[in-house]
């Protein structure tokens, strides 16, 4: 199961550590967060200690109205051992309450000076991106005048020769030949490379070699949407191949559908270009410009006057 430490939180959001340690790989292992304003209330019929509790200026402002009584209660039963840790918003001052009870059990509390819902959207956004369902694929991922393209296909159909070019064209490089993929909600899918390939890119016959160093930091990036699958094949004779792109294909990947492009490799194909233009018609698809859809509508009003000019002779 994937899982977030709450280090990994304090150094992504230079939190202020108040209270206990974050040293002992102390885990998350949901997006979920919880600000618990009903529990200062002392309403823990649903309360959920498995997650992140973030306290605010309004949740302590109750708070602190409570009796001395009060507000020891509320903070030993908000202190759960499944809690992974506690983090104050807004600037506020960590209650001498919770110092105590989060300090007996060993709960890090943690300080941040945003707001608290700016705050709680911030983090909701890093948890839900690092703990997203994720599989592998065999592929390389470019990024192409802003668009995410997964390129799949056989061993030694030219992927990577094809993702060098790319780059040498002024494009970026996400991943070569294993491509991380994470579901991050229903059709959004973010690819990037594992830890030990991030840069690299391989190429039959002179071996790895380093994007970043060669082409520079504007020659990759961390991670990326992917938008479409260019599935490159060897040229079949006996194929029929897409001639106007009216029948969009889909891929799977997880719960979401991407849209397919199925090239045909052959001596003479630029592949690079070939990619770069179907980066190019998907922006202008999303502007609302369908040139194979356009192409169709001439085709039939051409059809349709010939067939209107025929009937008038024959009458």
């Amino acid at each position: 199961m994937s899982y977030v430490t709450v280090k990994d939180v304090q150094i992504t959001f230079e939190l202020e550590l108040s209270v206990g340690s974050t040293d002992d790989e102390r885990q998350i292992h949901t997006s979920d967060i919880s600000r618990p304003g009903l529990e200062m209330a002392g309403f823990f019929n649903y309360y959920t200690p498995d997650r992140v509790q973030i306290l605010g200026k309004r949740e302590l402002s109750f708070f602190s109205s409570l009796s001395a009584t009060e507000r020891e209660d509320r903070m030993v039963r908000l202190c759960s051992l499944n809690t992974p840790a506690i983090i104050i918003a807004h600037g506020m001052e960590v209650p001498v309450e919770l110092v105590e009870a989060a300090g007996n059990i060993g709960i890090p509390v943690l300080k941040s000076d945003v707001a608290t819902t700016k705050f709680a959207g911030m983090l909701t956004n890093y948890l839900e991106g690092k703990l997203a369902p994720m599989t592998a694929v065999h592929g390389v991922l470019v990024d192409v005048y802003g668009v995410g393209i997964l390129i799949t296909g056989k061993s030694g159909v030219g992927k990577s020769e094809t993702a060098l070019e790319l780059v040498k064209r002024g494009h970026r490089l996400v991943a070569d030949d294993l491509v991380e993929i994470r579901q991050v909600s229903k059709n959004v899918l973010i690819g990037n490379a594992p830890k030990l390939l991030e840069h690299m890119l391989e190429i039959r016959g002179v071996g790895i070699i380093d994007m970043m160093t060669l082409f520079g930091a504007g020659s990759v990036r961390g991670d990326k949407r992917i938008v479409i699958v260019i599935d490159l094949e060897i040229w079949d004779p006996d194929k029929l191949y897409e001639r106007l792109g009216l029948d969009d294909e889909k891929m799977k990947i997880m719960d979401s559908e991407l849209t397919k492009l199925t090239v045909p490799v052959r001596p003479g194909r630029n592949l690079s270009v070939i990619i770069e233009v179907a980066a190019m018609d998907y922006r202008m698809k999303r502007l609302g410009v369908n040139a194979a859809e356009k192409f169709s509508r001439k085709l039939d009003s051409a059809i349709d006057l010939e067939t209107s000019q025929n009937d008038r002779k024959k009458g």
